[in-house]
C-alpha cells in the first residue's frame, strides 16, 4: 500500500506590522512559532474552504469552531460537578445548523426547498428537546428555570395550533 509523503514547502510573505504582532501574540493549540501558527491557521482555512462544499467537512469545521466552548464546559463539569444537557444540546444543534448553512448553495428552488426542510427539521428537533426539558420540575441546566422562562410564549403558540388544527 502506497502512502503519500507530505513535503514542507517554504513560504515567504510580507504582512502589515499589526497583523504580525497579532500573529505573534495569538495562542494557537499545538503551535509555538509563527511558522507553526501559519501551518495550523492555513489548515483551518483549508477545512473552512472544504466545508463550503461538503456537509461532513462543514460539520467538522463547525465543531472545531466550538471547541473552546466544549472544552470549557468539560472543565466546569470536572471542577464543579455540574452539567447542562440544555447547553450541550443547543451547541450540538447550532453546530449542525451551521454545517447545513455553510455547506449549502442551492441553485434551484427544489434545492432551496431541501435545505429549508433540513433546517426546519433541525430547528424542530431543537424545539422538541427544549420542550422535553420543560416537562420536568427544572431543566437539566446550569439554570434549571432557563427553559421554562423562555418557552412560555412558544407553549402558548403551540396550544393555539392544536386548537386551530382540531377545528380544521
Amino acid at each position: 500500500m502506497a502512502t503519500q509523503t507530505i513535503t514542507m514547502e517554504p513560504l515567504s510573505a510580507r504582512i502589515p506590522s499589526d497583523l504580525y504582532l497579532w500573529l505573534a501574540q495569538l495562542q494557537v493549540d499545538g503551535a509555538t512559532t509563527n511558522s507553526d501558527k501559519l501551518r495550523v491557521l492555513l489548515g483551518q482555512l483549508k477545512r473552512q474552504h472544504d466545508g463550503a462544499f461538503d456537509y461532513v467537512a462543514a460539520h467538522g469545521w463547525a465543531r472545531e469552531l466550538t471547541h473552546r466552548l466544549r472544552e470549557a464546559l468539560v472543565r466546569i463539569e470536572g471542577s464543579e460537578g455540574r452539567h447542562s444537557e440544555v447547553l450541550n444540546l443547543l451547541v450540538e444543534q447550532v453546530t449542525t445548523l451551521m454545517a447545513l448553512v455553510i455547506s449549502s448553495a442551492p441553485t434551484t428552488a427544489d434545492e432551496a426547498a431541501k435545505l429549508e426542510d433540513a433546517l426546519v427539521r433541525r430547528a424542530a428537533l431543537l424545539g422538541e428537546s427544549l420542550l422535553r426539558q420543560a416537562t420536568t420540575g427544572g431543566a437539566h441546566a446550569f439554570d434549571p428555570e432557563v427553559v421554562k422562562r423562555h418557552l412560555g410564549p412558544t407553549v402558548e403558540l403551540a396550544s393555539t395550533l392544536t386548537t386551530v388544527n382540531q377545528g380544521a
